[in-house]
């Protein structure tokens, strides 16, 4: 297995697992908070999103590029200086993000609600603005240590620490809210705000597995400096100068998802209110921003793992100029994307009423199941779009796709309260579709003339996929229409669960069966995946 793919698994899996607990807790969440909860909720983590970008700058990522580019060359003092220098700024800079971010928080609440007759107010946002602004402190250090460790080509770091930090956080969100609620009597805006404040526990208990990581590999780190032969002896302002060069394109391409949630929150509440469908505005929100894109997310959970992990070889093959390894490296990375995303977002837009009803609540499902299935193939042009940036950074042309995502927001900017009064909340999902198609096109295009890339594998391959993903979705409709003579699974929520697994259950095997006997994931993936043939029974 290439060490590429044995990346990709491990933060995959890692990235999976984390997104995975993210949706699974959702569902006692909801029961706790419901959707003016989960509306409240979503206004705090868009602008936390933001602004943990804003403070890390993009140098984690950076120093992924960096550490891998130095090392290939056996400079890995310059490597070290590097991520002592960014450790240092990174400090700083969480420090700063926290003040603006806690000070900030009623300027920015005012701007997203219009009105006090409404379920979610300013001064509630302002306030789970200011408690989850503390997590700002300790997140940019952690996350460079994540980006020295992927340098090294050691994804376990990263993996284990993003579990943790996920099951922690978790834990103390369901437990505070419960606590708040029912022991304390407390509000929902307060249980909100201590779920929010979260993120900064399950920070510290990510700091903790990162610390004896590096207590770990200190011992190797400094065996490597003291063996090189040859150091570039680069000065630090050289060495901050091509960091930044870096860094700088890293800052928006990771803003994309939290920069259309961001756009939404300014014009979601208004362009409502103004087509006149306030009444139905949050528990719109709730779904688009919080409780169906928790489930939306998942498919894309592999474009995550797949970019951090492909950055560091992809970088290596393109500075040694290995044109035959790059270029299987990025047909690699876009076909694992495509093969395992599109069915995936497919199946949860034909089997959207089941999810949601089986997960949250099974009133409204004419609005909630309905936006779940027009939500659902954005997960493509997410995943679609982290893999094609990653590509554009791995080949030294990042700042082309910072200006593709700059196309995409403004298209956003531009249409989305317009898009909102036209077609009611389905307009916001139009305009991120836009806004992430546009954006994918251009990385697209970009690629191909910087590399004179040829796509023909890959757009056979992902014919042959849509093949198998139609036959998939015909074989779900089918099981809904048999299962629908014996179950009510659009009235009573254990049917939607029993429709949902036996419907996921029944298109999945059967396209996995299709790509497993064709031989295509085997082709993608460049060799026969066991653990498909056991539950294939081959």
């Amino acid at each position: 297995m290439s060490k590429i793919l044995r990346g990709t698994l491990l933060l995959t899996g890692a990235s999976f697992l984390s997104k995975f607990l993210g949706m699974i807790y959702v569902i006692p969440f909801y029961d706790l908070v419901g959707e003016t909860g989960g509306t409240l909720f979503s206004f705090a983590y868009a602008p936390y999103s933001i602004f943990i970008s804003l403070s890390t700058v993009g140098i984690p990522l950076a120093v992924s590029k960096f550490v891998s580019k130095y090392n290939s060359l056996g400079d890995y003092e310059s490597s070290m200086r590097m991520f002592k220098a960014g450790s240092t700024l990174m400090l700083g800079t969480g420090f700063v993000a926290f003040l603006i971010m806690f000070l900030s928080a009623d300027w920015i609440a005012q701007f997203q609600i219009q009105g006090e007759d409404t379920d979610v107010t300013a001064s509630d946002v302002a306030f789970v603005i200011r408690m989850v602004s503390i997590a700002l402190i300790v997140i940019p250090s952690i996350s460079i240590v994540r980006g020295f460790f992927q340098g090294h080509e050691s994804m376990g770091p990263t993996a284990v620490s993003q579990i943790v930090e996920q099951i922690v956080r978790i834990a103390f969100i369901l437990v505070g809210a419960f606590v708040i609620l029912h022991v304390m009597g407390g509000s929902v805006v307060t249980a909100v705000g201590f779920s929010t404040f979260a993120a900064f526990i399950g920070a510290l208990a990510s700091c903790v597995v990162l610390a004896i990581y590096w207590k770990k590999r200190k011992p190797y780190l400094d065996l490597q400096v003291s063996r090189q032969r040859y150091t570039y002896n680069l000065q630090m302002s050289d060495l901050l100068k091509e960091l930044f060069r870096y860094a700088g394109p890293f800052v928006l391409v990771g803003l994309a998802i939290p920069l259309y949630q961001f756009i939404d929150q300014f014009t979601f509440q208004p362009a409502m209110r103004a087509s006149g469908r306030e009444d139905i505005w949050v528990v719109a929100y709730s779904v688009i921003n919080m409780y169906g894109h928790k489930i939306v997310i998942i498919p894309m959970t592999i474009a995550t793992g797949l970019s951090l992990a492909m950055l560091p070889s992809l970088t290596q093959s393109f500075t040694q100029k290995n044109e035959q390894m790059y270029t299987k490296q990025i047909n690699q990375s876009l076909q694992i994307i495509l093969v395992l995303v599109i069915p995936a977002s497919l199946g949860i837009a034909i089997l959207a009423d089941e999810a949601y009803g089986a997960l949250f609540d099974m009133d409204n499902l004419s609005l909630t199941g309905s936006l779940l299935a027009w939500y659902a193939p954005i997960a493509l042009l997410f995943a679609l779009f982290t893999v094609t940036s990653g590509i554009l950074q791995g080949i030294d042309q990042q700042n082309y796709a910072v200006l593709s995502l700059v196309a995409g927001i403004l298209a956003k900017i531009l249409l989305n309260s317009q898009l909102i009064q036209m077609f009611g909340a389905k307009g916001a999902i139009f305009g991120t579709a836009l806004a992430s198609g546009i954006a994918v096109i251009l990385n697209f295009w970009r690629i191909k003339t910087a590399l004179a890339f040829k796509f023909k594998q890959t757009i056979k391959r992902t014919m042959l996929i849509g093949i198998f993903a139609l036959i998939m979705a015909i074989v779900v409709w089918i099981l809904k229409a048999i299962m629908g003579i014996f179950l009510p699974y659009g009235e009573e929520r254990w049917a939607a669960v029993l429709m949902l697994v036996i419907g996921a259950g029944g298109g999945g095997s059967v396209y996995l069966l299709l790509a497993y006997s064709s031989t295509l994931l085997e082709r993608i993936f460049g060799g026969r995946i066991p653990l498909v043939g056991r539950f294939l029974g081959r």
